[in-house]
């Protein structure tokens, strides 16, 4: 059986880390050169760098930053954040980058996928879906947004997970914007309605608040991976409890980095 994965993201603005709620992104949540090396110490499976204001201001990421999180991790990086074309992906990927993370720049040009996966083969290749529930939408219905949760492209979740799919993107992050923050727990709904749909790795991201919520995603969601910040960065949990805890409840873990 494959092993899930634990993932930590480091959201990344100013040149320091920062946390909030549904994307408000308010609260200095430390250094992310010194929470790269930590997490890369204490068994985290991957590490995101996200730039989350490089789409909202135009501009690229910051690649002094990302230079020194890469020097401090020895596990697969992906980097997201104002990437617009390829070249722009080679540079990521020249830095220290395993897999590049799109969003805004996919929704607005969907060709840049497949661009990508051609060049540096699907596996590099993640696709990044901030979602956010439409109310009263029954069935249920997630929108996309970009630029960070600012902007609503109207575009159905599901529908474009697929098409990203059909595209070349080898991964999925599903964001969950009403989650954010919250540590309520991940949104379950959209992620069983993704999986199912798609037949990519889905990673689980936003509203992790206690060890219950990474089995739920893994039991519940069919998540492959599960990505959280606040709950790992103040040190609420370290990944080796999360994972001691999620082996004994029989989900398939890397522990030889013990």
């Amino acid at each position: 059986m494959l092993t899930r994965r634990i993932i930590p993201c480091l959201d990344v603005k100013d040149g320091r880390n920062m946390r909030g709620v549904k994307f408000s992104a308010d609260k200095d949540a430390g250094d992310p050169v010194e929470l790269a090396d930590y997490y890369n110490r204490t068994g985290a499976d991957e590490l995101v760098f996200y730039d989350i204001t490089a789409s909202a201001e135009r501009r690229g990421i910051m690649r002094r930053v990302l230079e020194e999180v890469a020097s401090q991790v020895f596990i697969p990086l992906t980097v997201g954040g104002g990437l617009r074309n390829t070249d722009d992906m080679f540079e990521m990927l020249r830095a220290g980058a395993d897999k590049v993370s799109l969003n805004t720049a996919a929704v607005d040009h969907p060709n840049l996928i497949s661009e990508g996966a051609e060049r540096f083969g699907s596996q590099c290749i993640v696709l990044s879906i901030d979602a956010l529930r439409v109310p009263d939408s029954s069935p249920s219905r997630w929108a996309v947004w970009t630029h960070g949760g600012r902007r609503n492209t109207g575009k159905d979740v599901l529908e474009w997970s697929q098409l990203g799919v059909e595209l070349g993107a080898g991964e999925i992050v599903m964001n969950s914007i009403d989650a954010d923050g919250t540590r309520d727990g991940y949104d379950l709904e959209l992620l069983n309605t993704v999986t199912k749909a798609v037949s990519v790795p889905v990673v689980a991201s936003g509203g992790a608040g206690n060890l219950e919520h990474f089995y739920e995603a893994f039991s519940e969601g069919g998540a492959h991976a599960v990505l959280a910040a606040s709950i790992f960065h103040y040190k609420d949990f370290t990944i080796g409890q999360a994972k001691a805890y999620l082996d004994e409840k029989g989900i398939p873990m890397r522990t030889d980095y013990e």
